[in-house]
Order: C-alpha cells, then sequence, then structure tokens
C-alpha cells in the first residue's frame, strides 16, 4: 500500500540516542517525500523544544507538539493551536496523586512558544540544560501550564505503576500518559497524539486510512491506533508492541529507515 503520510515521533524512534537523524534514515524520508509522501513529526516534547532537533532536518512543515496540545509551524516559527490545562484542577489533582503514591517531584511546561520547564530539585540528578530549578513549588503554578510531569520518591513504583494510578486519581479530568523513563504526564483532557493527528489532518486535508505511524512508548499508542498501519520500534515498551501492526528493527538500528525503503524502494 501505498501511505500519503508518514507520521513520526521523535526520541526513541526518529532520533537515534545521541538526538540525530541517521544518513540512511534521512535518505528514505527523501524518498517517501520525493514520492509523495508528507512527513509529520508528532511528538510529546513542546514546540519550544524541537526547533533544534528539526532544524537539522530542513522541516519546514506542520509539526504536532506537546503530546498533541500544539500544532506548530515550523517554518514560521508559529503555533497555530494550542490546549493548556486548569491550573486549579491539575494542582488539586497533583496533590491527591501523592497522597496515593507518596511525595512527588514534579516538572512544569509552561505554556506558548517560549515556553519553560520548569522543576523541582529532586525531579533528576541533575538540573539538565533548558531546565529552570525552582525552590518554591508555587512558582511551577505562576502562569499558564501545557503539561505536567510527575516522578515518584518511591522505589517499588515504577512508570508504568504510577501512571495507572494517576489515571485511576484522574479519571476523565485530565489525560494521563507516559513517554519515557521518568516521564508520566498530566494533559489537558482529550489531548492525545491521536487528537493532534485528528486536528492535523482537518487542517491539511489527509486522513488515517493513508497513513502509518511510528512510535515507541505508551503515548504513541492512540497514534498508531488511529493510524492505518502502526509501526512500534524494536526499542519499544512492550504495551506499545501489544498494539502495532508491524515491529521495526530499533531506533539505533535505523527501524524507520527499513520500513520506508521496503514501501518506498
Amino acid at each position: 500500500m501505498t501511505y500519503a503520510v508518514v507520521a513520526t515521533d521523535l526520541d526513541g524512534t526518529l532520533l537515534r540516542g545521541d538526538l540525530t537523524v541517521s544518513p540512511r534514515t534521512r535518505a528514505a524520508l527523501a524518498r517517501a517525500t520525493a514520492s509523495g509522501a508528507r512527513h509529520l513529526v508528532v511528538t510529546g516534547r513542546p514546540a519550544a523544544g524541537c526547533r533544534s532537533l528539526l532544524e537539522p532536518l530542513g522541516y519546514r512543515g506542520l509539526a504536532i507538539c506537546g503530546q498533541g496540545a500544539q500544532l506548530y509551524d515550523v517554518g514560521a516559527d508559529r503555533l497555530l493551536a494550542s490546549a493548556t490545562l486548569d491550573r486549579a484542577t491539575v494542582r488539586a489533582l497533583v496533590d491527591r496523586i501523592a497522597e496515593a503514591a507518596g511525595p512527588l517531584e514534579l516538572g512544569v511546561v509552561t505554556a506558548g512558544l517560549d515556553g519553560e520547564f520548569l522543576v523541582t530539585a529532586g525531579f533528576g540528578e541533575r538540573v539538565r540544560h533548558g531546565w529552570r530549578l525552582v525552590e518554591d513549588r508555587a512558582a511551577l503554578w505562576t502562569g499558564p501550564v501545557e503539561k505536567v510531569l510527575i516522578r515518584s520518591r518511591r522505589p517499588d513504583l515504577d512508570d508504568d505503576r504510577l501512571a495507572a494510578l494517576a489515571r485511576r486519581v484522574c479519571a476523565d479530568r485530565i489525560a494521563v500518559t507516559h513517554s519515557g523513563e521518568g516521564m508520566v504526564e498530566l494533559l489537558p483532557a482529550g489531548v492525545s497524539k491521536a487528537s493532534g493527528m485528528a486536528a492535523a489532518a482537518r487542517r491539511l486535508g489527509f486522513g488515517a486510512a493513508g497513513t502509518i505511524a511510528f512510535g515507541d512508548m505508551p503515548n504513541d499508542i492512540p497514534m498508531l491506533e488511529w493510524a492505518a498501519h502502526g509501526v512500534a520500534m524494536g526499542n519499544a515498551h512492550a504495551e506499545l508492541r501489544g498494539c502495532a501492526d508491524e515491529i521495526a528493527p530499533t531506533n539505533e538500528e535505523d527501524g524507520v529507515a527499513a520500513v520506508l525503503e521496503r514501501l518506498f524502494p
């Protein structure tokens, strides 16, 4: 089958561990686009965190960012659509999750193209480039928030268990997903990579039937289920592998390219 849209996650999928795209994968994407397909980036990263990754690719079109909360025009460096959390609601739910899970470390992504990543002191082993440490937790909630990341201090509560607990607590009031190690995310209700794909499809005029999607983590499940053909990377989380139509080689083995070379020879 010929696909009109090739939708790819970034981290753990299109990108290698060093955050680069291999020459082989670049060539496979070039063949796909030369054949008339559209490459669509669909990432959990906020738009502000995508610029430096997409520029080396020469990517200029629409990107779905923030787990589907943002539609980002890369070429114009402009947000076309975005969704934010109700701060009072998410603060209350974070407190309820902490009552069940024990103390939590938090990361907050603030809204907009100039959004920041604010973290509490124990969120990571060290404060990484692009993170801003806040000593007073009240400072996390002073402006519009696009998503909240939670990490448990308990060694017996891994990401899968924490995500399941958060879903029970939050019910349908906000969305919960798991996008990587230490990345249990709280999002506006109804936001997912599938909602972002549907919004992009309406804007760009394509459909699920002509879409192939690639991912590696549970946050990619809605996207793979939305697309006609869902591909899990060889390094993918077991939950995603269970719902995929195909398992590709790992991201380090150019799994996206391996599939595209077959479809767009």
